[in-house]
């Protein structure tokens, strides 16, 4: 092998692969266990003046690290060559980089705790990397403590925090966990495995300006809340339109709400009004007996006066005729003489005798008169007895009204039942028309969700792969054979919690890959969606045979003293064509599961075992076997949560639950049904029996206005003549009732009111009761005729009044809330495009750049390959991705690079060229590649070195770290090159024997010496 014209040699070590101190006479320490002191601490960092750029590093120092017991390295300013067999440490270099410089284990895909990289036996390991800057070089060390499992950080040997490290390394642009930047050996499969998204982000923060990323970052957010408030303002559209409609619906019956109270209303203040008029009726009533009295009296006074001069002249006659009557017997004999003169007087007496007479004529009409109005008082009083007797055979009107209310009560109450029972049914058909339409039921719709769950997580994350499941799902037709859906939809899980097994173990490609029985009927489905939609889709052939129920090679009784309780295959359910490819392919039925006991003997599992794969509670091992040295090799990775297989759907339960709901529905509409006829029947009776107390009570008071009329003429009868005596007492009888009656109503009108004895009646009440009728028929036909209008408004409910005014409050607050999310959007959407300037067009350019050096590193090599930026859809900034497409041979055409389209080799190869088209545009300080021309054949491997060495040996380009365990012979080199060699044997020197400049003085003698023997 050729060698530089620079180069320094790295010592290899013992069996026990430990490092030793550095030797002042050489660059690169070997690495054997020692006795020796170690070594010296290094100098203050100092500026550098050889050519590294910003942020290189100029020297890795380890301790007690993986394979090293102590070992010192210093790579050179360009392309760094470290080269050794396998197993000798060179990829401990690369961890020792990764982790010096705050990276996370997981980078390495080695293991997931920073204690399992210190040296087997030791408590404690040290990783030092100084580098370069103009200001002064920056060295950082980490100490990490096994026990512990934790790290103490030094910068420029002055303790610090991890946080303050990884802000120092971001400040020079080192990305550890970039795999465009940073692509350890364990990670190179990764690389084509990563998704357009994966790769555009990871390119734009290992060589676009430090505001690119920030940008999309800022863009993706701003998307997601523009998509929030599409979506929230949709919701709340549709929410609105949907209440706006209910609202329509109720709006007749909240109008009739109204009507109806407006006649209650007027039906309250008509029974507040009444019992003032009757009142006002009996008050008028008592006045007029009250002046009848007054009237009546006063012609008694005036008669008594007129009969006084009446009574004195009769008695005065009588006087004179007592007299007269004496003097006639006294002077009978004076007769004669005085015959002339008697005869006189005589005529004087036939004169007052025949006014006498006329007096007692009168005398005698007047007592006919009372006579005949006593016998018409007699008539009048026997007709109110009739009239009383008939009033008393109906019940009093106190009695009949509560009845009357009950009964109207109870009316209403079953009118109201009515009503809720008429909803339910219509409620009960509209639930069993949208079962038998959309199976809106909770339980099935909860279990259709959990399919559309899946599907949406199809959507989401793979829109090509959900598009093809909607196309197979309407063309099953054109296949002969059976054809699966992609694995993720087939998969039902016994355990959700066993989910992440399977997702650790079957990689995302094929977990959304279609399964086809026949290849015939592949070549149809990828011709219909690859070539005519332009969908990229996954699909795989199970195998002719069936490998479902192929059997595992040990039994699982014989695992289970090691914690294992399950083989992969058994912990899901899957169409036998999915379960065959995965028993094929990813040998699910000899996987073996473990718990947290199977962790802690892990050791003792991987050796008395032989198991090739196994899985713990939280941990993937996976064995091998090293080809040079025979050795058992493990390695071991943390399970990543479950995404897509989380959800289970039992079908069988699901039909249960619709035939079972269906039952329930009919059933429900069969007792509401019954319920309604009951209540129709109950409301006939209520309203005849209503109807029959109305009349009653209408009777009645057709009655007690006969007998008040009756009674007034009794009484007009008695006082309207000047009868009085007896008479005249029961009139005062009538008149102190009359008054009575009126403090009974004035009482029964202010609680009506509820006035107290003081309080006026209020001028709300005054206004109203202008409007109102004034006489009791008039108040009582307008009473009558409200009440059956308010009876006619049956069914209404006045919680349909509240819904209806607190829906629309929420329409209002919803139409407000609506606004100010429109206004929100806007703003998002200003905000869009004023970043997507600032993001997209330098992001084009940037591509459009490194399209071009990888297109020219390929057609440097006879082949073609394009880069390019790729999106679904312009506004969904999250798919945004880099597409690599490639072609090796002529006859075919452009490709995208996959995991599986491609073989090995040329996945390393696209992956090598895009990562020296980075490196034209370099804006990292170094770049490390680990053993990835391992696949490559030695065309491809020769063509990609000379590109590696012309690139990274350029003036001006960030360092290169390439990392490979042998080379082809005959390869062209660069006097900027440093070739770093790691070795490895039982034989090796002692480290305080190790001196470069006397093996090359010794080899000198050597060369001299030799032609003259």
């Amino acid at each position: 092998m050729a060698t530089p014209s620079r180069k320094s040699s790295t010592p290899g070590t013992v069996a026990s692969k430990r490092a030793l101190p550095r030797d002042p006479s050489s660059e690169v320490p070997s690495k054997r266990k020692s006795s020796a002191p170690p070594a010296p601490p290094p100098p203050p960092p100092l500026p550098s003046s050889r050519p590294f750029v910003e942020g290189s590093i100029v020297r890795i120092v380890m301790e007690n690290f993986l394979t090293y017991d102590i070992c010192e390295v210093s790579p050179g300013p360009h392309l760094n060559m470290i080269i050794g067999a396998n197993g000798t440490g060179k990829s401990s270099i690369v961890c020792a980089i990764c982790l010096g410089l705050a990276g996370k284990p997981a980078f390495m895909g080695r293991a997931d705790k920073v204690g399992f990289f210190v040296k087997r036996g030791c408590s404690k390991g040290m990783v030092e990397i100084e580098l370069f800057r103009t200001s002064g070089n920056l060295i950082i060390t980490r100490e990490i403590d096994v026990a512990k499992n934790q790290s103490s950080w030094f910068i420029n040997k002055k303790s610090t925090t991890q946080k303050v490290v990884e802000e120092q390394v971001a400040a020079l642009n080192i990305q550890v966990g970039n795999l465009c930047q940073f692509l350890p050996q364990d990670k190179v499969g990764e690389f084509a495995k990563l998704s357009k998204i994966e790769l555009l982000e990871a390119t734009e923060k290992s060589i676009g300006p430090p505001e690119m990323h920030r940008y999309h970052c800022e863009l993706k957010n701003f998307r997601e809340k523009e998509k929030q408030l599409e979506t929230s303002c949709k919701e709340k559209t549709e929410y609105l339109e949907k209440m706006i409609q209910r609202n329509e619906r109720y709006k007749q019956d909240v109008e009739r709400f109204y009507e109806r109270k407006r006649h209650l209303d007027l039906i309250e203040m008509l029974e507040a009004k009444r019992p003032w008029v009757e009142y006002e009726n009996v008050r008028q009533e008592y006045e007029e007996v009250k002046l009848a009295r007054d009237r009546v009296k006063e012609e008694v006074r005036k008669l008594k006066e007129g009969q006084i001069p009446m009574t004195r002249r009769i008695e005065e006659i009588e006087r004179q005729r007592h007299t007269l009557e004496a003097r006639i017997k006294e002077k009978a004999t004076d007769i004669k003489e005085t015959s002339q003169k008697c005869k006189q007087k005589q005529d004087i007496i036939e004169r007052k005798d025949k006014q006498i007479e006329e007096l007692q004529q009168a005398l005698t009409v007047k007592q006919n008169e009372e006579h005949d109005r006593q016998r018409r008082i007699s008539n009048t009083r026997k007709m109110i007895e009739d009239l009383q007797n008939e009033l008393k055979t109906t019940e009093n009107c106190e009695n009949l009204q509560p009845q009357i209310d009950a009964i109207t009560n109870d009316l209403r109450r079953v009118q109201d039942e009515k009503a809720l029972c008429e909803g339910e049914v219509i409620d009960k058909r509209g639930e069993k028309e949208s079962l038998e339409k959309e199976r809106k039921s909770d339980n099935i719709v909860r279990f259709d969700n959990l399919m559309n769950q899946k599907e949406d997580k199809l959507r989401q994350r793979y829109r090509d792969t959900y598009d093809a499941v909607l196309w197979l799902r309407n063309n099953r037709d054109k296949f002969k054979q059976r054809v699966c859906e992609p694995i993720m939809l087939t998969i039902n899980m016994k355990d959700n919690k066993n989910a992440k097994y399977i997702e650790n173990h079957i990689s995302s490609n094929d977990l959304r890959a279609f399964v086809f029985e026949s290849q015939e009927d592949m070549e149809i489905f990828l011709k219909e969606i690859r070539d005519n939609k332009k969908l990229r889709v996954n699909a795989v052939i199970a195998p002719k045979s069936s490998y479902a129920d192929k059997a595992p090679s040990r039994s699982l009784n014989e695992l289970k003293p090691y914690g294992f309780f399950s083989y992969l295959r058994e912990l899901f359910d899957a169409p036998d064509p999915v379960m065959s490819f995965l028993c094929c392919h990813y040998h699910i039925h000899e996987v073996p599961v473990g718990t947290e006991r199977t962790r802690e003997r892990i050791e003792r599992v991987i050796q008395e075992t032989r198991l090739k794969q196994m899985y713990t509670a939280e941990e993937k091992y996976v064995v091998k076997t090293s080809f040079y040295s025979n050795k058992v090799i493990s390695s071991n990775t943390s399970l990543k949560v479950a995404q897509f297989l989380t959800v289970t759907v039992d079908l069988e339960q699901r039909r249960h639950l619709e035939e079972q709901l269906k039952v329930t529905v009919e059933a429900g509409l069969i007792a509401l049904c019954e319920r309604n006829k009951h209540l129709e029947h109950k409301d006939n009776e209520l309203r005849q029996k209503k109807k029959e107390l109305l009349e009653r009570k209408t009777k009645k008071r057709q009655l007690e206005q006969k007998i008040s009329s009756k009674l007034g003429r009794y009484h007009s009868a008695y006082l309207g003549k000047g009868v009085w005596g007896g008479t005249a007492l029961r009139g005062c009888y009538y008149r102190q009732r009359l008054l009575q009656k009126c403090k009974e109503l004035m009482k029964r009108a202010r609680q009506v009111c509820n006035l107290g004895a003081e309080q006026t009646v209020p001028q709300e009440y005054q206004t109203a009761f202008q409007d109102l009728p004034n006489t009791l028929d008039e108040i009582d036909a307008l009473l009558t005729e409200e009440r059956s209008r308010a009876s006619c408004f049956t069914g209404l409910n006045p919680t349909v009044v509240e819904e209806y005014t607190k829906r629309e409050e929420e329409i209002e607050q919803l139409t407000e809330e609506l606004k100010i999310k429109k206004v929100e959007l806007d703003k998002y959407r200003e905000n869009i495009s004023q970043v997507k300037e600032r993001w997209l067009n330098p992001l084009k350019e940037l591509v459009e750049k490194i399209n071009e050096k990888f297109s020219n590193f390929f057609s440097s090599m006879q082949c073609a390959g394009e880069v390019d930026l790729h999106t679904e859809n312009e506004e969904d900034y999250d798919k945004y991705g880099i597409r690599i497409r490639v072609k090796f041979r002529s006859s075919t055409q452009l490709h995208e690079l996959t995991p599986h389209h491609q073989s090995g080799g040329e996945r390393s190869v696209s992956t090598m060229l895009y990562l020296m088209a980075l490196q034209e545009l370099n804006r990292c300080p170094f770049r490390v590649v680990d053993e990835i021309n391992q696949g490559m054949d030695p065309i491809n491997e020769r063509r990609v070195f000379e590109m590696v060495v012309n690139t990274a040996c350029k003036e001006n380009t960030s360092q290169y770290f390439f990392i490979t365990p042998k080379l082809l012979q005959n390869l062209p080199y660069s006097e900027k090159m440093t070739v770093l060699f790691v070795y490895n044997g039982p034989h090796m020197l002692e480290p305080n024997r190790w001196n470069l400049k006397a093996f090359q003085r010794r080899r000198r003698r050597i060369t001299f010496t030799q032609p003259s023997q």
